[in-house]
């Protein structure tokens, strides 16, 4: 992809998500983190894959970034032992993260992905029960 197209699809992308994030709840913003979170590990395993190292220190920050994120908003004082291990699942998968990155191994973005994969079932799970 060239670096014209690619800007112009990541301005494509950041108009979508604007427009998808304006009307959302918050089940659906962790949704769509979420979805971005996992498209963001499929680049950093593609790039480890195709020996692009800077390409994958870039997309591990940013998934490493999103999983910050989704920590930081988390309610630690309503929320109860399901939040403290969110947040303690998610510090995990930040850490297996950087050690990927420095080990070079997809095998830890797989586990990673997996992990996310079944919150956003959970999280899809609590959506369709409110609607």
């Amino acid at each position: 992809m060239t670096t014209l197209a690619y800007d112009a699809y990541q301005s494509y992308q950041t108009v979508n998500v604007d427009a998808q994030t304006a009307q959302a709840s918050p089940v659906q913003l962790v949704l769509l983190l979420m979805d971005g979170l996992l498209d963001e590990l499929a680049r950093a395993r593609a790039h480890i894959e195709a020996r692009r190292f800077e390409l994958k220190a870039r997309s591990l920050e940013r998934a490493i970034g999103m999983l910050n994120g989704l920590s930081s908003a988390l309610d630690m004082d309503a929320g109860g032992e399901v939040v403290a291990n969110l947040e303690r699942l998610y510090a995990f998968c930040a850490e297996h993260l950087h050690q990927a990155g420095v080990a070079l191994d997809p095998g830890k973005i797989d586990e990673v992905v997996a992990i996310l994969q079944t919150l956003r079932e959970g999280w899809q799970s609590v959506q369709a029960k409110n609607g």
